[in-house]
């Protein structure tokens, strides 16, 4: 944001129900400027509350990204305040690129990452870094079989939103592709992974489980795409893999799938 107080916005807008939000809230309370996150009604309790505890107003939407959007330009208008959007914005790409820069300079002999995709901006940042810097690694795509618009988009060579709003557990990837990212996911990105929602469960509990670490069943995709079957057609020249844990939202009070995932482990045995 603009140093000067001459320079500063009245007002920030942004659609995000999750880090995009909060991350745009503490960085705009530092500096004093309000904003404004449109938020899915159906969003996270967790994270709406975190949106707001960092200063934030919060505005709700439907779940589709029509109404994400309709909703934001009415509160782009009404508070004359800027669009800091949260997967097409370049510098919001660019700096999510730097998430590429630290695990090539922290895993020096890494193969490949894969990362969640919803609107693509992680993805898309991440591939942008890895082939300037290091062109013979891969970079994977991860999402639910329920919002497959990357998949279909690399399949059919264009951009193929999803028709209507996906029903996913992994609620920070519901978003489709745009027409920023999608070049550059179409340009740079390897493959895109798919996998089913119990998968997605599975692979998030047994991160709770074995690593310790609390991560958000968005976050889950990406491990889930790593221990899928379709995932081992695979060069076995690909061995240090890196998964982006994109997220830890987790909503503790309404876990209501964790029995689910219980009973439908779909691997017989895992190293962690």
């Amino acid at each position: 944001m603009p140093a000067t107080s001459e320079q500063k916005p009245k007002a920030v807008v942004t659609h995000s129900s999750g880090n995009h939000g909060q991350a745009l809230a503490y960085t705009a309370k530092l500096e004093g400027i309000p904003a404004y996150i449109v938020v899915p009604q159906t969003a996270p309790n967790c994270k709406k509350m975190a949106i707001q505890a960092y200063g934030a107003s919060i505005v709700y939407s439907e779940q589709s990204d029509e109404s994400r959007e309709n909703v934001t330009r009415r509160i782009m208008e009404e508070t004359e305040g800027i669009m800091i959007h949260p997967n097409q914005e370049p510098a919001v790409i660019a700096g999510q690129g730097t998430i590429a820069m630290e695990v090539l300079n922290q895993v020096p002999l890494v193969d490949a990452l894969v990362v969640p995709v919803g609107g693509g901006g992680m993805v898309a940042g991440i591939a942008i870094t890895v082939k300037a810097l290091r062109p013979s690694v891969k970079v994977y795509a991860a999402e639910p079989l329920n919002a497959d618009d990357c998949y279909q988009s690399k399949l059919k060579g264009e951009l193929t939103p999803n028709p209507y709003p996906p029903e996913t557990i992994a609620d920070g990837v519901k978003s489709s592709i745009g027409s920023n990212t999608w070049p550059i996911i179409r340009d740079l990105v390897d493959d895109v992974f798919t996998v089913t929602e119990d998968e997605i469960k599975y692979a998030t509990q047994l991160v709770w489980e074995r690593m310790k670490l609390l991560i958000e069943p968005t976050a889950g995709v990406g491990v889930a795409a790593v221990l899928s079957q379709h995932f081992q057609t695979v060069s076995p020249e690909v061995k240090n893999i890196c998964i982006v844990l994109s997220g830890g939202n987790v909503d503790l009070t309404s876990i209501t799938w964790v029995k689910q995932a219980e009973r439908a482990a779909p691997y017989q045995s895992v190293s962690v």
